[in-house]
């Protein structure tokens, strides 16, 4: 709950202290005096939009702080945990707005966004202003208060999952099925590249092999031509080079006391005597070995050539047309296997569609349920709220599956006996709707987790008994948690636990509003002048002491 509020340079609130408890507290002062002030700063504080012109003026910002007691709100505290600002047993919400329209969120003393700010809010406080009652009058709202009375908020949320699962499932099946004919088309033109890329079985490192036999069969000729000029060059009796190494190596064996250099000299020779030894050797052998086969060198030009004209018709060189080939037989491969995956696709929609439907039909039940005791509880309070020929009921129509279930559900209200029941915006008045809506808040209490109730000015528009009636009713839920209320009616008042009354002071130097908590005379004499205005009787005083002590 609320537990204190400070408040500074505010618009006409200089500096404010705020100690808040339990029950209901009630919020009164003169028209004009700034009643709601506290629920401006408190929902500002909360994340509504922040003006400079809420700053006071001559003051630089304006700076407002809320503690929560956190013992009863474990929703808050698990939220607090997940982005890491969890504190042991309060949670300090603060919001300053600079003059020049800039402000700073924090909650615990850490930074924190205005987005932040607002789901923490929603896990502490449930405000209700003077025309909250006009979100009775939306079906989701309607919706969302029989999901909350009868406690099936969270089969709510696996429904909507379950739909949003199903949905999308189903959008991937279409796509998949509006693109099964140019799959098929692709199937079949990658079914032809990869058979006839099976047929030219091109192997690795074949083509360079291919290229460099296909060189020397083409060119034998010339290359027998050389080699045998080689084998002349190499072995000619008269000028061959061995026979001129022999002679050589003949002349240096034959001189006497040879130097150093003739003795190396005559090593070289050798050297390379072995060596043209061993080449001539090489070229007879390549020389014998040679085979010029026309046959194997047509059918060389006739593979490279299919070699080639794939490429070309794959437009890849043809050093890449072995990647090409693992490439498209994978993609082959995958796509052969589509049509399984489509039969499972088909199947896990099915499925989807089939959870769904057993979730909504199963949420279908329980609002049918809980609509109906809802709908007896409210009617047993619009009898408390001068309502005494007044009913609601809820009707509920079937629909296409959404994320919401499967049917449309509106609350409607008879406020003549014999008079069918119809819609809210249709026959209830605006102070009519208005105990609707209390009636309501009253029956969902004890449902809500949020101990913190707020309400600006709900009772409009009312008076008499019925005020009398609605303070009670406020005082009840103010048993239950907190509840704050700005309220004009001495009859919600008088039924407050504290209360909390508005001042505006007015100087030379300017307006200043303040909060003043009453007891004993001060409140009989505030009651008293909401009963008989300004000028105060004994008798209204009286009247006054009299409802705080029949409120007690």
């Amino acid at each position: 709950m609320l537990t204190h509020l400070s408040i500074h340079n505010f618009t006409l609130v200089e500096h404010l202290e705020l100690e808040l408890d339990q029950g209901l507290t009630a919020i009164t002062g003169e028209t004009g005096a700034g009643k709601s002030l506290l629920l401006d700063a408190l929902g500002m504080a909360l994340g509504d939009k922040a003006d400079a012109d809420k700053v006071r003026a001559g003051c630089d910002r304006a700076d407002i702080s809320a503690t929560f007691d956190l013992s009863q709100l474990s929703k808050a505290c698990k939220w607090l945990k997940a982005h890491e600002l969890e504190a042991e047993s309060e949670c300090i919400l603060r919001r300053t707005v600079s003059a020049d329209g800039r402000s700073r969120a924090y909650i615990n003393g850490q930074s924190a966004t205005l987005t932040q700010l607002r789901s923490l809010g929603e896990l502490l406080i449930d405000i209700h202003s003077q025309h909250a009652h006009q979100r009775l009058l939306k079906k989701d709202h309607q919706r969302a208060l029989i999901d909350l009375y009868g406690g099936h908020t969270s089969l709510y949320q696996a429904v909507k999952q379950a739909w949003q699962s199903w949905q999308a499932l189903a959008t991937q099946l279409q796509e998949r099925q509006q693109n099964d004919a140019e799959i098929s088309a692709r199937t079949q033109l990658l079914r032809y590249q990869v058979e006839e890329l099976d047929q030219l079985a091109l192997q690795p490192q074949e083509l360079d092999a291919l290229e460099a036999e296909h060189r020397q069969l083409a060119n034998a000729e010339s290359v027998m031509e050389a080699s045998q000029q080689l084998a002349n060059l190499c072995n000619d009796d008269e000028q061959g080079l061995l026979e001129g190494l022999n002679k050589g190596l003949q002349l240096l064996k034959s001189l006497p006391d040879k130097s150093e250099q003739l003795q190396e000299a005559e090593q070289l020779l050798v050297t390379a005597q072995i060596q043209i030894e061993e080449a001539s050797r090489a070229i007879d052998h390549h020389i014998d070995s040679f085979d010029a086969d026309p046959q194997r060198l047509q059918w060389l030009e006739q593979r490279l050539d299919a070699i080639y004209q794939i490429a070309r018709k794959h437009r890849v060189s043809p050093q890449e047309l072995c990647d090409l080939h693992q490439s498209l037989a994978m993609e082959l491969a995958k796509l052969a296997g589509s049509d399984i995956d489509l039969d499972q696709l088909a199947a896990d929609t099915q499925n989807a569609e089939a959870g769904y439907r057993k979730l909504a039909l199963e949420l279908g039940q329980q609002r049918r349920q809980a609509a109906m005791r809802l709908g007896r509880a409210v009617n047993r309070q619009l009898q408390q709220l001068a309502m005494t020929n007044a009913s609601i009921e809820v009707s509920f129509t079937d629909c296409a599956p959404s994320a919401t279930g499967l049917e449309e559900l509106e609350v409607l209200v008879s406020t003549n006996p014999g008079q069918p029941h119809r819609s809210l915006a249709k026959v209830a008045s605006g102070g009519e709707l208005s105990r609707i809506s209390l009636a309501i808040q009253v029956c969902l209490a004890h449902k809500s987790a949020i101990p913190t109730l707020i309400f600006d000015e709900v009772d409009v528009g009312i008076g008499g008994a019925t005020a009398d009636i609605v303070g009670r009713l406020l005082r009840q839920l103010g048993q239950a948690g907190q509840v704050l209320c700005v309220t004009h009616l001495a009859q919600v008042a008088s039924k407050a636990h504290q209360h909390l009354q508005v001042r505006k002071l007015t100087r030379k130097s300017g307006s200043e509003s303040t909060l003043v908590a009453l007891e004993g005379d001060a409140k009989t004499e505030e009651i008293a002048r909401m009963l008989g205005g300004v000028e105060l009787t004994e008798q209204s005083r009286a009247h006054a002491r009299e409802m705080l002590e029949m409120a007690q």
